[in-house]
């Protein structure tokens, strides 16, 4: 078994029509983006014991299993955890597979006039929860912090709990050292290791302005979980939270949430760096 990190879906897919049949479409990639395979199974066959073949059958040009397979879809994880298990790969259940999500996408394009409503990445998600009430923050506010300054003003600091992976660096997207990361500062007072504790468990993934009646804060987390961080009628706050969107959409997505017990700045119980 190697070292290696698949990206998998398997599902329904609609574009794939033959005998009156519903059929499956099995993808496979490496968390690279280097490798695919792909392979089609009628809805009458769609069982563990034929994801383990075609597991293994994917393995014939590469040598080894892989160590470890994400699923971003939830109506894939049962049968994939099922057939993981039987070949002793490990399953992470993640909503971030950008090797495997553009895969998809691209073939989704070449069957654009087929079938132009068809979303490959489309999720049923459930509308947002409130947090536990032993959960909420004292305060909050909205913040932003120059590309240049995120890495060394989180990475260095001794925080119990901290996200921030490579590949989301602004030097690694590419962005340039003056562009403003948004983000929110939760101010969790003696609660704030509790949250960012039941924030790990809950895999952020990222924040979202709703506006409305009151205007919301949405955290989007785990595969389809959404809770509603924080609630607001005031309209300086919603100029701020129409700002922190705008920023998103300058950074690439990029965003940060920061756990704090207070608005001392020296103290962190947690910190995401998240990216749409």
């Amino acid at each position: 078994m190697s070292g290696e990190v698949w990206q998998v879906d398997f599902y329904r897919y609609p574009v794939m029509k033959k005998a009156g049949q519903v059929w499956w479409l099995l993808v496979i990639c490496e968390s690279t983006g280097q490798f695919a395979y792909e392979a089609y199974c009628p809805q009458t066959e769609v069982n563990s014991a034929w994801l383990v073949s075609h597991l293994q059958q994917a393995t014939n040009d590469r040598g080894d299993l892989p160590s470890l397979i994400q699923v971003f879809r939830p109506q894939s994880l049962n049968l994939l955890e099922l057939a993981a298990s039987e070949l002793g790969i490990a399953i992470q259940a993640t909503r971030r597979t950008p090797a495997l999500k553009e895969h998809l996408q691209a073939k989704a394009k070449t069957h654009a006039l087929q079938t132009p409503d068809y979303n490959p990445l489309a999720l049923d998600a459930p509308p947002p929860a409130p947090l536990p009430d032993h959960l909420l923050g004292q305060s909050w506010r909205f913040a932003s912090l120059p590309a240049s300054e995120l890495e060394a003003t989180f990475a260095e600091r001794p925080i119990p709990v901290l996200e921030m992976p490579k590949r989301l660096l602004p030097i690694n997207l590419g962005l340039a050292s003056t562009v403003a990361i948004p983000g929110v500062i939760v101010y969790g007072g003696r609660r704030s290791l509790v949250l960012a504790r039941w924030l790990q468990e809950a895999q952020p993934y990222s924040l979202n302005y709703i506006p409305g009646s009151p205007d919301g804060l949405i955290l989007e987390a785990g595969l389809v979980d959404r809770w509603i961080l924080a609630t607001f009628t005031d309209a300086d706050v919603a100029i701020a939270a129409q700002t922190f969107t705008k920023r998103k959409q300058t950074s690439q997505g990029l965003h940060f949430l920061s756990i704090q017990p207070d608005d001392s700045g020296m103290t962190d119980s947690g910190f995401w760096l998240l990216q749409e």
